[in-house]
């Protein structure tokens, strides 16, 4: 019978190592054994990026690149879509089943209650700028709502981690929608118990200066599947993020907003944005093929084509184009979305894409359908954080519960200078 490990034979001394194999992985402090001297630190992988490198094991998210699968908790991403809501997907992720009716109730009761935020809070978002970019007033709000919340620090505490797990996730609707209102001089609105999570976020962002707003149940559920598509997606770089900080056992709410300043960057959450600009640039369908050979050339980028993980047609972009028709019967038609289908069609037709594994991904459609709901441009990346909220936090607590997991300190290859004498500034 074969063995489970691997037989590593260092040509430099001639010596051979068996290290053990799980789940197609090698632990990396395995490789510390092999050493030229044995004074030496012994050896280290070097992966930039962690294009190869498993920092955890996770029974959250699956994400299988080459198939184009997503599932939360093994259940397919399309059926959560189709059957749930953003409310029972959030359980799902935060406590690894699909609850009960009593349970469901009893969650969805306890996030209403934690919706709203302290009165003097409110004042806190006096003080921002009101041209100040929307992502960076949520950042701040989610750390400094951390100071209206002392005891969620106490995170060795299981029961008082979810009252502020439920907080963060409650609340995130509520800061994104005041960081937009803030932006356009508007009073506040409180969030309303009646609604869905999405139907809510609509209401606080949309309403009138009396709090009126009438909700379409079209784009609440166009709103509530974007959502739920972007609950959680492995370890990406928010999520390392969010893993990393609270590796140091800081209180989610420091380390959720270490989580969204990752995505706040343009090469994470604003992907969205920059396909909405390439379409508009390319500006009519008739202008599509001279855009795709400027693509080849290096001249131009395509953006909303590829994937770090996925090397097949990302399923929450197929999902979202399902749904795109519909939002622009309601919303009226968007002359983007012509060139979008145009360019997708060509472009999966040539070779030259189809070699390089260049398929559409959720944000090739996403930002197109935020437009349809009215969300300005500067919101696409609030839009994303909303939502994955859920995702940082079930991150966050299996980390805590996870015995292998230590303080995050990665190793470095040093490259500088050897040991120097100092010298007094008149002899430089």
């Amino acid at each position: 019978m074969a063995k489970e490990t691997l037989t590593i034979k260092d040509n430099r001394t001639e010596q051979e190592y068996e290290v053990p194999i799980w789940e197609d992985t090698i632990p990396a402090m395995e490789l510390r054994q092999i050493k030229v001297n044995e004074g030496d630190f012994g050896m280290m992988s070097f992966d930039p990026g962690f294009k190869n490198t498993a920092t955890t094991e996770s029974t959250i998210t699956l994400v299988d690149g080459a198939n184009g699968i997503l599932r939360y908790r093994g259940y397919p991403i399309d059926q959560l879509c189709e059957k749930s809501d953003s409310f029972e997907s959030a359980y799902l992720i935060q406590y690894g089943e699909l609850p009960t009716k009593e349970e469901y109730d009893k969650w969805v009761g306890d996030l209403k209650a934690r919706a709203s935020l302290p009165e003097n809070f409110k004042a806190f978002f006096k003080a921002f700028e009101k041209d100040g970019h929307p992502m960076g007033k949520f950042i701040a709000s989610v750390a400094a709502l951390g100071t209206f919340n002392p005891t969620g620090s106490d995170i060795e505490n299981v029961a008082n981690r979810v009252e502020h797990v439920q907080r963060l996730f409650a609340s995130a609707p509520t800061l994104a929608a005041y960081s937009y209102r803030n932006s356009q001089d508007l009073p506040y609105v409180e969030p309303d118990p009646e609604l869905s999570y999405a139907g809510n976020f609509l209401k606080m962002m949309f309403a009138d200066k009396d709090g009126n707003y009438e909700l379409n149940p079209a784009l609440e559920e166009a709103l509530d599947i974007l959502f739920i598509l972007h609950m959680d997606h492995e370890q990406n770089c928010g999520t390392n993020a969010m893993r990393s900080i609270g590796s140091s056992h800081v209180d989610p709410y420091s380390a959720m907003a270490g989580a969204a300043a990752a995505l706040y960057g343009p090469l994470h959450g604003g992907a969205n944005e920059a396909v909405l600009r390439m379409l508009t640039k390319i500006g009519d369908v008739s202008n599509i093929p001279a855009f795709l050979e400027g693509v080849k050339a290096g001249k131009e980028k395509l953006m909303g084509f590829g994937h770090r993980v996925y090397k097949n047609y990302d399923p929450r972009a197929r999902i979202i184009k399902s749904h795109a028709d519909e939002v622009f019967k309601i919303a009226g038609a968007n002359p983007l979305l012509d060139i979008a289908l145009e360019l997708e069609k060509i472009a999966l037709n040539e070779d030259y894409f189809a070699k390089r594994k260049l398929y559409p991904n959720v944000d090739f459609y996403s930002g197109m359908i935020y437009q349809a709901l009215g969300i300005p441009r500067a919101m696409f990346t609030v839009m994303f954080a909303i939502p994955r909220s859920i995702g940082w936090l079930a991150q966050w607590q299996e980390l805590l519960n996870d015995p292998l997991q230590k303080i995050a300190r990665p190793r470095q290859v040093y490259l500088g200078e050897g040991e120097r004498s100092y010298k007094e500034i008149e002899q430089r």
